[in-house]
């Protein structure tokens, strides 16, 4: 093994939370490098995030034109062009990369573009992607790999070559019938896009509703939209073999309820989960564990159990969501220097990016049974709230958790037109601990989506 080159920090990955830790580091005076095998700024601006929502966009574009008459205009036959959608998509990804290039140059930190593989607790060898090896040391580093698409082990499946989030969102024509094994929020995204730019679409899950995770109430409402779009859904539905090749032709054998059947398409999209990408990096010459999952363990300051290596994001087992490997970097950031962040208590939200939407933050039902706290629910139909009725946005609810014992609002979720914004609203409210009272009585302009907090949390129930 060469001399390695020293650095401040090292950070293996540059996802979220890696590169923003990179670029303040950089901007201190560190000396900083960043190795990524693939994707500037990691998945969320090349493969995921940006790039999937972007689609969507464009596939609500594709739908409102389609129901143009329906608001008084009038056009021709309306078809999409899924290869100007794709361009349009690669085109917001070259500026996310230029912007990402500038900020590494601005910072003085150093993007190495090459596979990076640990053979000492804080050195790392990296196969450059131009060619040659450059080995790398760190006083600090940092692990920040990321996840992939889970491929379950059924037969067939990896024969198939099903498309991933990746691979669909490169696509350049409809498909005629695509399936997505998986009920999840990529999952179902992805089906109401591709569905919107033309192609018949069908979703098979093992569970008995879509996105487990929710109220039964709350996923109903979201089956009820995609079906009305003429999605197929197969519910309940344990998946035993996989037949053809994805793009050509592929055939799906499912069980129902103790009855087998088979679902025929053209393109078969897996959205059945994440794994880390912490395998055959060199972990075991580190020091640092993985726990059951494989993911980094770590306590609640992101620190491994080895001197001076931290973690952030997916692989370190925090929620994948971009926006809490965010919160990961100010983490880290701060306990660097002697901080005391915590990743205990954090108040996380998320938003699917149907339409309508769902964004959730705090309890659902589910959980607040589960962990025994006494709850009074409210609820508030979408067509109640004017400015849905001004717009024909009706669909949805929204639904409030308050504590029972006092008047606490734990929980909040929204399936409604800009519940992503209605959401944030709700969580300021519950990071103050404001009293649910005076949000419901608070002046809200008129007329907005928010406007409805008002009548959902006039619909509390009084404490008993």
């Amino acid at each position: 093994m060469s001399k390695p080159e020293r650095f401040d920090t090292l950070i293996l990955g540059s996802g979220q939370g890696g590169k923003l830790l990179a670029w303040h580091l950089g901007r201190t005076g560190q000396r900083v490098a960043v190795v990524e095998r693939q994707w500037v700024g990691g998945a969320c601006p090349a493969v995921a995030c940006l790039p999937s929502k972007n689609e969507i966009w464009s596939a609500r574009v594709a739908h409102l034109a389609h129901h143009a008459a329906d608001f008084g205009t009038i056009t021709g036959a309306v078809r999409t062009d899924l290869a100007k959608v794709r361009q349009r998509k690669r085109d917001m990804v070259a500026r996310e990369v230029a912007a990402h290039l500038h900020a590494y140059r601005s910072s003085g930190a150093e993007l190495i573009m090459g596979t990076g593989r640990f053979v000492a607790p804080k050195t790392i060898d990296v196969a450059l992607n131009d060619g040659g090896t450059r080995t790398l040391s760190g006083g600090r580093v940092v692990i920040n790999v990321g996840s992939h698409a889970a491929i379950p082990d059924i037969a067939g499946l990896a024969h198939a070559q099903p498309l991933t989030h990746i691979e669909a969102l490169e696509l350049d024509a409809a498909p005629d019938h695509l399936i997505v094994l998986g009920g999840g929020y990529i999952g179902v995204e992805m089906a109401q896009a591709l569905r919107r730019f033309g192609s018949r679409v069908s979703i098979v899950d093992h569970n008995p509703h879509l996105m487990h995770r929710e109220d039964p109430d709350m996923a109903e409402a979201v089956q009820s939209v995609l079906r009305g779009e003429g999605i197929d859904l197969l519910l309940g539905a344990q998946t035993s073999k996989v037949a053809g090749r994805s793009g050509k032709e592929v055939r799906v054998t499912v069980r129902i309820d103790g009855k087998e059947q088979t679902v025929d398409g053209s393109h078969l999209l897996v959205a059945t989960g994440r794994i880390p990408n912490t395998a055959g990096i060199g972990l075991e010459h580190t020091g640092v564990e993985l726990d059951e999952r494989g993911y980094v363990r770590v306590n609640e300051r992101l620190q491994t159990g080895a001197p001076d290596i931290w973690a952030i994001g997916e692989c370190a087992g925090s929620p994948h969501f971009t926006h809490v490997s965010v919160d990961d970097f100010r983490i880290v950031r701060d306990n660097m220097t002697g901080g005391e962040r915590s990743t205990q208590d954090r108040l996380v939200p998320y938003c699917m990016f149907t339409d309508p939407p769902l964004a959730h933050v705090g309890l659902n039902e589910r959980e607040a049974r589960r962990l025994q706290i006494p709850v009074r629910v409210a609820k508030l139909p979408m067509n109640n709230v004017l400015r849905g009725e001004a717009t024909d946005e009706t669909l949805g609810f929204m639904k409030v958790l308050v504590n029972a014992n006092d008047d606490r609002i734990v929980g909040f979720t929204m399936l409604g037109a800009e519940s992503g914004e209605v959401m944030t609203a709700m969580q300021t409210a519950m990071l103050a601990q404001l009293p649910y009272p005076k949000l419901r009585d608070a002046v809200i302009t008129h007329l907005t989506y928010a406007e409805g907090l008002g009548a959902l949390l006039g619909n509390v129930p009084a404490r008993a």
